[in-house]
C-alpha cells in the first residue's frame, strides 16, 4: 500500500496541513518541525504524487533542458550546469525547492524542438531552459516564439542560453560574444602574418554560425582584405566535417597557411586531416578552434581557441530559470568571449604543401 501525506503527519506529529508546507515550501515552519516532517518523509520513503501536485499547482517540478546533441561537450557542459541547480543549497529545506532537469535531445531538427516544447507545456514545466544557437528561419522563428508564449502564459520560466534573444518573445537571454571572439581569433591569425585563410564555417542558417562569420569577416575589413574572398566551406559540428572540409580547403588554396574550424571538434578532424596529408601544425598550417572544450589545451599541439565559459553561463541560467538570482539589466547578460592563443598557431612559414 502506498504511503499517504496522513502516514507522514502521524509519523512526525503534525497536520497534513504542515506536511503539505514543508514538501512545498510555500510557508514558514519552525526548523524543528520541518526536520521531523522530513524525517519521517525519508523513513516512510514517501514520494509525492508529481501529477496530482501538478494539477495542483501552476506548474509541477520538471525543468525541461533542450539541447542540439548531449554528446557534444558544447552541450553536454551546459547542460550540466544547469541541472546542478536545480537541488537547492544544503540549508535543510530537504526536498522543498527541488526541481528534475528533464535533457531534451533534438538533433538539431526546429521540428523536434517544437514538438518538445508542446510536451513540456503539457507536463506544466515549471521552467524551460533552451540552449545554443537556433535556426534562422522566419517560420521557425515565429512558431518558436508562439509556444514560448503559450509557456510564460502558463507561467513556465523561459531562460535562452548560448542563443541571441528571440524576436517574439522576452525570454530571459545568457548568450556569448561569439562576434568579437571570431574577431580576436582572425586578428591573432592576422598579426602573426597569415593572408591565405580557410574557415570551415558551421550549418547554414544558424545564429551561432552567422555571427562568428560576421566577426570573422570584420576582422578582414579592418586589416583591408574586405575585398578578397574569404575561402569558406560549412559543414556539421562534428570531427567528420572538419576531416572532410580541411581536404576541400586544401584542395581549392594548396597554398593555404591557417584553417579556422568552427568549433574545437571540428579543429580536431582538421588536424588529423593535416597529419594524413604529411602537413605539420603549425609550421606548414595553423589551426583554430573555438569554445575551448576540456580537450583543447590537451590536443597535440595544444589547440589556438577562444574560451566560452559554458558552466559559468549554464549554472547562471538554472538559477534564473527558477527565480534565484536577479534578471540581468535588458533581461540579456552577455559573455565575454576571450582569445587563448596556444601552439597551434605561429607565423607561416611555408609557400606550398
Amino acid at each position: 500500500m502506498s504511503v499517504t501525506l496522513a502516514d507522514v503527519a502521524a509519523r512526525a506529529g503534525v497536520s497534513a496541513a504542515t506536511v503539505s508546507r514543508v514538501l512545498n515550501g510555500n510557508y514558514p515552519v519552525a526548523g524543528e518541525t520541518r526536520s521531523r516532517v522530513l524525517r519521517a518523509v525519508e523513513e516512510l520513503e514517501y514520494v509525492v504524487n508529481g501529477p496530482a501536485s501538478a494539477l495542483a499547482a501552476a506548474t509541477s517540478d520538471l525543468v525541461g533542458v533542450l539541447v542540439n546533441d548531449i554528446a557534444d561537450p558544447f552541450f553536454a557542459v551546459m547542460a550540466s550546469a544547469v541541472q546542478s541547480e536545480m537541488s537547492p543549497a544544503a540549508d535543510g529545506t530537504g526536498l522543498s525547492g527541488q526541481k528534475m532537469a528533464i535533457i531534451c535531445n533534438t538533433g538539431g531538427s526546429p521540428e523536434r524542438e517544437l514538438t518538445y516544447l508542446t510536451l513540456l507545456q503539457r507536463q506544466r514545466a515549471a521552467a524551460v531552459v533552451l540552449t545554443g544557437g537556433t535556426v534562422e528561419d522566419p517560420a521557425h522563428t515565429e512558431a518558436l516564439a508562439t509556444r514560448l508564449r503559450r509557456l510564460s502564459d502558463a507561467g513556465t520560466r523561459v531562460v535562452l542560453c548560448g542563443r541571441p534573444p528571440l524576436p517574439g518573445h522576452d525570454a530571459l537571454t545568457v548568450t556569448f560574444d561569439n562576434r568579437g571572439g571570431a574577431r580576436r581569433l582572425t586578428e591573432h591569425l592576422l598579426s602573426l602574418g597569415h593572408r591565405r585563410l580557410g574557415y570551415l564555417a558551421g550549418p547554414t542558417a544558424r545564429t551561432t554560425t552567422r555571427h562568428r562569420l560576421e566577426g570573422h569577416h570584420a576582422a578582414l575589413s579592418e586589416a583591408g582584405l574586405a575585398g578578397e574572398a574569404t575561402l569558406t566551406v560549412h559543414g556539421a559540428y562534428d570531427r567528420a566535417s572538419g576531416y572532410d572540409g580541411a581536404l576541400e580547403l586544401l584542395r581549392r588554396e594548396p597554398r593555404l597557411t591557417a584553417i579556422l574550424a568552427a568549433n574545437d571538434t571540428v579543429a580536431l578532424g582538421v588536424c588529423a586531416a593535416l597529419r594524413d596529408r604529411g602537413l605539420r601544425i603549425p609550421q606548414d598550417v595553423s589551426v583554430t578552434g573555438f569554445d575551448d572544450l576540456p580537450f583543447a589545451v590537451d590536443a597535440t599541439p595544444a589547440l589556438t581557441t577562444v574560451r566560452l565559459p559554458l558552466a559559468d553561463a549554464g549554472a547562471r541560467a538554472g538559477r534564473l530559470a527558477l527565480d534565484r538570482e536577479t534578471p540581468p539589466v535588458g533581461g540579456v547578460a552577455t559573455y565575454h568571449a576571450d582569445l587563448m592563443a596556444r601552439a597551434s598557431t605561429a607565423p607561416p612559414s611555408r609557400t606550398g604543401p
